[in-house]
């Protein structure tokens, strides 16, 4: 699959070289030989990454990078710098700017700031794409695009106002009471009450007397929707009462004259818990039977909820999205047993600043600008070593560094290149 950039620069000889390294990568360049030119056709749909050299006629790569950050913030823009330009580029990284590369830079490196750039521009659209769809209706806030979970999204606006009754079922914090809610405010019951009952904790005495009771609970739900979480940890008592109503839409039945009530019934129940449901009470209200996949079933979901759920939290408290680059990716990989509800907690830490990294490094935003240069600088290094199989002589020609620069910058950074180089050899990498 191919993926947009945006390439900017004044020398056509380098422009064609640099267009072609990126197409060769897998992108597909949109070449400018100008930065006037590049501002024209450059908006905030722009798919992709911007690369721009700094030093260019009528308009620098700093003035377009500046230009770009207000039309959009989000837009990741990288800059070919001069040896005379760094501390420029520098400022300019404090300002906002995604990268930047000394020349001659190795090509590998800017590949993979590309890439980073582009997973990173990528999430940005598909969660403005998901802000934008929820203004066009409730059944929206179900993100992810797993099968499973589209098909979740059609149902929604079928099933709202529909008398049947439904079961969820699914793994803690998937998201099951927010699918009930997406349900209830899709549907005309939106104007009236949710009322949400956990089974587990009603007490057998209080069933009658303040669920069941004229003026109760679920009597003052009335018209609305009445959202049963954990069916399969009901008190017999319970279960025998929410079959009845199931059965009867009535309320106060130890009264002479019961109060019939309009109610939606939608209960919750763990994968797997249907063993664990009284079969009258179970067969009663799986008028609808539901099932929201665990993430684990729906990897490529991850990153898209991960993206949403950290701009949420950075909207909450006020504070600046971190530049996250391929971790959302990475994150997939895991198979969070606590499903969104821990992925979600896992955004909001981060964006805190309380949590690392989950791979165990220190959050780039995190760190003081010189640390995140020295964390880049690093992982350059030890990636080129191991790409070169252990070769020290092939590593440093990938880096394109002079050999006394890159023995310099090993000792500053402290990395053992006997230990990184039999480490490599040993794993045949």
């Amino acid at each position: 699959m191919t993926r947009a950039v945006a390439l900017v620069d004044d020398d056509e000889d380098l422009r064609r070289a640099t267009a072609q390294l990126l197409t060769l990568g897998g992108f597909e360049v949109t070449a400018f030989a100008d930065a006037v030119e590049a501002l024209g056709a450059i908006g905030r749909s722009f798919a992709g990454p911007v690369v721009t050299d700094v030093r260019m006629p009528r308009m620098s790569g700093i003035e377009l990078f500046r230009t770009l950050r207000d039309r959009d913030a989000d837009l990741p823009v990288i800059l070919m710098t001069g040896h005379g330009d760094v501390a420029m580029a520098v400022d300019a990284l404090k300002g906002g700017a995604w990268d930047f590369l000394e020349k001659p830079f190795n090509p590998d490196v800017l590949l993979a700031a590309v890439e980073r750039a582009s997973t990173a521009r990528a999430l940005v659209l598909e969660n403005r794409r998901l802000r934008e769809a929820a203004d066009s209706g409730p059944a929206a806030a179900i993100l992810g695009e797993a099968p499973a979970i589209r098909r979740l999204r059609e149902l929604v606006p079928v099933i709202a106002d529909a008398q049947l009754d439904i079961v969820v079922e699914g793994e803690t914090g998937v998201g099951k009471r927010l699918l009930a809610r997406t349900i209830h405010r899709a549907g005309k019951r939106a104007r009236h009450r949710f009322t949400a009952i956990d089974c587990a904790t009603v007490p057998a005495q209080i069933v009658e007397r303040e669920l069941f009771a004229r003026g109760g609970a679920i009597a003052r739900g009335d018209r609305g929707t009445l959202f049963l979480d954990r069916i399969d940890l009901a008190s017999p008592e319970l279960a025998r009462r929410l079959a009845l109503l199931a059965e009867s839409r009535m309320v106060a039945l130890d009264l002479r004259d019961p109060d019939p009530v309009d109610i939606r019934i939608i209960a919750t129940m763990p994968d797997g818990g249907r063993n664990a449901v009284n079969d009258a009470l179970y067969h009663r209200l799986a008028g609808v039977p539901l099932r929201v996949p665990p993430l684990r079933e729906r990897r490529g979901d991850i990153p898209i909820l991960f993206a949403h759920h950290a701009e949420r939290a950075a909207a909450d408290h006020r504070r600046p999205l971190p530049r996250f680059g391929d971790l959302p990716h990475r994150l997939a990989a895991r198979d969070w047993p606590g499903n969104v509800r821990e992925l979600a907690n896992q955004a909001e830490r981060l964006v805190l600043g309380i949590d690392a990294d989950p791979d165990g490094s220190q959050p780039a935003d995190a760190a003081p600008l010189p640390a995140r240069l020295d964390q880049f600088e690093r992982a350059a290094i030890v990636e080129a070593v191991q790409a070169s199989g252990g070769e020290i002589a092939a590593a440093i020609d990938r880096l394109g560094v002079p050999r006394k620069t890159f023995y310099y910058r090993t000792k500053r950074l402290g990395i053992d290149l006997k230990a990184l180089r039999e480490t490599t050899r040993s794993s045949g990498g």
